[in-house]
């Protein structure tokens, strides 16, 4: 099987090929999903992460694509994430996703890496595959998602002491310190057994990581619940990896410990589905992930009207 790598951008015709597989793809193994977006597939392939140095592959003429973050920052370069690794549902079985896994392999220890990660759903083919190559599941987690109703007001729950704000874009530069600080206590969420490190929240690095996912053609909104001395004590983030789509991905959602058992979690949550929906109407559906073990934001999620979608995992494989 023929594996070429892909030069950084790739062409329209590379983007469009590599979409193709995904699409097929995702048709076959989640055909209760939306279909992949142009947009936010030629934003992920064109546009450079911040986090490391991305590398690109494809096998034959659109039988498979790979591709690999080698992590650049500070206290991660000896770790990777494969971020995919699909294979058309006509060419499975016939050696593509060894093949492509070997070159993934080569390149890992050409640069001296000694682990890689992958997010995985579980029970499907991507599970039976990570699994025959030597992968673990180090971190179990799932998908959660809610349905975005066409009409009606969101009920936000009141936050006394506390006001609720909404940023589009990036966070305002006055907040973005807060914001950052607020961040760090996402350190005591579950991460299991992975090796790649949590990094130190600045403002410069809360802004790198927003600004690239406007760059990528993506719409961010984040909801924060601050206190009068100008702390932020909760938030939550959603990005609409195509603002023209009808999915959005909530990421983090954080409450700082000395806030912790006023319910803004919930608020938080809640004021991002009321803010979302008025920005954006077409929007129908909100899904995130959640560890498993990660009991406090799963009972949140579940009083919000989240539903588990189906299984997840971080799988690893030490080299």
């Amino acid at each position: 099987m023929m594996i070429h790598s892909l030069a950084l951008p790739p062409s329209d015709a590379e983007v469009d090929a590599w979409l193709a597989v995904l699409t097929a793809a995702a048709a076959a193994d989640l055909p209760q999903l939306p279909p992949p977006s142009r947009v936010e597939v030629a934003g992920r392939l064109c546009v450079t992460p911040a986090r490391g140095r991305p590398v690109l592959w494809a096998a034959g003429e659109g039988a498979g694509v790979a591709a690999l973050l080698l992590f650049t920052e500070e206290g991660n370069t000896h770790t990777a994430f494969l971020d995919v690794l699909t294979v058309r549902p006509e060419e499975r079985r016939r050696g593509v996703g060894t093949a492509l896994w070997e070159r993934v392999r080569e390149e890992l220890l050409a640069q001296g890496r000694t682990s890689v990660a992958a997010m995985v759903d579980l029970g499907g083919p991507g599970q039976a595959f990570a699994e025959a190559m030597g992968f673990e599941n180090v971190l179990p987690m799932a998908w959660y998602a809610q349905e975005i109703p066409a009409a009606g007001p969101v009920r936000v729950p009141e936050t006394p002491g506390y006001e609720l704000l909404t940023w589009h874009g990036l966070v305002p530069d006055a907040w973005a310190p807060a914001a950052a600080a607020a961040h760090a206590a996402m350190e005591d969420a579950p991460t299991g057994d992975m090796d790649e490190r949590i990094q130190t929240w600045t403002a410069q690095r809360l802004h790198t990581l927003q600004q690239l996912i406007l760059d990528r053609g993506g719409d961010l909104s984040t909801v924060a619940a601050v206190t009068p001395d100008g702390e932020v004590a909760a938030y939550t983030k959603i990005v609409l990896p195509d603002p023209a789509g009808t999915s959005a991905v909530q990421y983090d959602t954080v409450v700082v410990p000395g806030h912790r058992g006023h319910g803004l979690g919930r608020a938080v949550k809640r004021h991002m589905v009321a803010q979302a929906a008025a920005r954006h109407p077409r929007l129908r559906r909100i899904a995130t992930t959640v560890a498993d073990e990660n009991g406090p934001m799963r009972a949140v999620n579940e009083a919000l009207g989240y539903r588990r979608e189906r299984g997840l995992g971080i799988f690893q494989i030490k080299l």
